[in-house]
């Protein structure tokens, strides 16, 4: 389960549509920008 805002995602959950600046500064938007089935997300804020 995770949560995004104060809201929990679970199964069968649909992804909230977010829009992400790549570093390569390209707009990837989701959950479209993944195609079709399934997709997996990583994300790594870096060290700090």
């Amino acid at each position: 389960m995770s949560r995004i805002g104060s809201r929990f995602l679970d199964a069968n959950d649909v992804f909230p549509v977010l829009e992400l600046q790549l570093v390569s500064g390209e707009t990837l938007k989701l959950p479209e920008g993944t195609g079709n089935g399934y997709g997996v997300v990583f994300f790594y804020r870096g060290y700090w």
